[in-house]
């Protein structure tokens, strides 16, 4: 297979790039910066750092995405409910930094999503003309950000006949139009922030996974190796807490308001035939919708909530039935079909890290706090990044270490990250046509979920199960096809990404574990992925 761009270097060198690391093992005792957490934001500071030259070690208790990250609505958003609320300057950063994504950083990893609003019962006339001047305010946003619209078409009203043919399962009585727009979508939430942490790794960051911080000041972090238990202590100049919702827990004086995001996952025949997001209205609110998106394996994702959490924060946070109901009811009012609890193949929630700025009396909706993320630094010097969202991980990367820096006083070079393309990219055209020419749909595959690096991600599998390519291109689950995944994903999750165990492989590298019924299925491989590769490093002396 054929790579349009190089698939072992942003540079363009044939080296061989760092992988990231489950534990301690090799992990450096004396760097310039220690990053903690390694989510969206924790993994754009190590990428940040590194290539700015400094030495970065960056780590997590768990895993690459294991909370808030992978448990969005997968989208780039462009800020329009933040310039809905009067929040302009958060609404252009997001437009901007959307902008970056697509057309610079992660175009293999993104692409336009159309989104309808339908002009029906629920949504009355001065209500439909304000969500049309929203997407009206979107477009400019769109513009001041400079973002292509071949990338995201302008929005436009449509008539009743082409709000049906593109949205088939609506509900057509009092049908007027709709209203379509556009924003970004990733392929994969979790796959992003795996790619920003491959890229950091390629770029110098020594990236652990399973490494868990015991203790933090601003110069030095006591680790231990959660696969081994043993203890490391390191050295620095500057610690980043990007710990997100547990950042609290790192740095007394942080503190946190943290807000439920719930999403259901449906089949695609809950609501069949289906291929643009729906902006279902809630009852009584003016620019707040219940989102329906279809998801590139042919899923459909329903959300969101935005509840508060108060007491400890959990490790995986659980949605509630109340939630669910909620969901569902609201969807079902725009759809001919009625959502039924048993269309809920799975359900997800994420964490929102919202930064509290209230008097301490903790009172009102987490849905009217900023979403603008703020750099606080300790009396012990500890950088904490808090708060902002998925689409802006780039920009609070490069705030986090513009402080880190002049905190303690290191010599970098600039933030580089605006122009920097991500492993695997390449624009999305080449992409499609080299989709297009694949042999197999399991190089297709590889090509959607990892771009130009497809060809290296099957060399890799290749190279690691001593298997021919036809078997480390099939599906992992023959007869589940809703188990798509194919081995080489499962392999290059091991081998280049991290992934030490079977949570690590279908619920992070892959999204298999978002459905119960299809991480069940799916189990069986992931251990013999495992097993296999163990096994054939043995054979060969590594």
């Amino acid at each position: 297979m054929t790579s349009p761009t190089s698939p072992t270097s942003p540079t363009g060198s044939s080296r061989t790039p760092r992988r990231i690391t489950p534990g301690l093992a090799g992990a450096p005792t004396d760097v310039d910066v220690v990053v903690v957490g390694l989510g969206v934001t924790g993994a754009g500071v190590a990428l940040d750092a590194a290539s700015r030259g400094l030495r970065v070690l960056a780590v997590d208790a768990h895993d690459l995405a294991f909370g808030t990250s992978r448990f969005s609505s997968k989208l780039v958003h462009g800020g329009l409910r933040y310039l809905a609320s009067g929040q302009v300057a958060i609404a252009h950063e997001s437009a901007v930094e959307r902008g970056i994504l697509m057309e610079t950083t992660a175009p293999h990893l993104t692409h336009p999503l159309p989104s309808l609003i339908p002009l029906g019962p629920g949504v009355s006339r001065p209500l439909g003309a304000l969500a049309g001047a929203g997407l009206v305010g979107g477009d400019l946003l769109r513009r001041a950000a400079r973002t292509s619209a071949d990338t995201l078409p302008r929005p436009r009203r449509l008539s009743a006949a082409e709000t049906r043919q593109l949205a088939p399962p609506l509900r057509t009585e009092g049908l007027r139009g709709g209203l379509l727009g556009w924003d970004g979508q990733l392929e994969d939430d979790a796959r992003l922030v795996t790619t920003i942490a491959r890229t950091a790794a390629d770029r110098g960051a020594a990236v652990h996974t399973h490494a868990r911080v015991v203790a933090a000041t601003g110069t030095s972090v006591q680790l231990r190796d959660e696969l081994t238990g043993a203890d490391l202590a390191v050295t620095c100049r500057t610690v980043v807490n990007a710990a997100g919702v547990w950042a609290g827990d790192l740095v007394d004086d942080v503190r946190l308001r943290p807000s439920r995001g719930t999403h259901l996952v449906l089949r695609p025949e809950a609501l069949p035939h289906l291929a643009v997001a729906v902006f279902a209205p809630i009852p009584g609110e003016t620019n707040r919708f219940v989102l329906v998106l279809p998801q590139p394996d042919g899923q459909l994702y329903v959300g969101l909530t935005d509840e508060p959490v108060d007491g400890p924060v959990p490790d995986v946070a659980e949605p509630t039935e109340v939630e669910i109901g909620f969901l569902l009811d609201v969807v079902s009012a725009s759809f001919a079909r009625p959502l039924r609890r048993s269309d809920v193949v799975g359900a997800f929630a994420g964490l929102r890290p919202l930064l509290d700025t209230s008097d301490g009396a903790g009172e009102g909706s987490t849905a009217d706090l900023s979403r603008k993320h703020a750099v606080l630094t300790s009396p012990s010097g500890v950088v904490t990044i808090v708060g902002g969202k998925l689409t802006t991980y780039r920009r609070m990367a490069q705030d986090a270490v513009d402080a880190a820096v002049a905190s303690a006083g290191l010599t970098a070079g600039p933030c580089v990250t605006a122009t920097l393309p991500l492993l695997g990219a390449a624009p999305r055209e080449a992409l499609a046509e080299e989709a297009a020419r694949a042999d197999h749909p399991g190089r297709a595959r590889l090509v959607r979920r990892y771009g130009a690096d497809a060809g290296l991600v099957l060399d890799a599998a290749l190279e690691a199960s001593g298997w021919a390519a036809d078997e480390v291109l099939a599906p992992i689950a023959p007869g589940h096809a809703t188990v798509p995944t194919v081995w080489a994903e499962l392999f290059f999750g091991i081998t280049h990404e991290g992934a030490a165990d079977v949570a690590d492989l279908l619920d992070r590298r892959t999204r298999v574990g978002l459905v119960p019924a299809d991480r069940e299925v799916a189990v069986p491989a992931a251990q013999r992925a495992l097993e296999v590769v163990a096994a054939h490093a043995r054979q060969s002396g590594r």
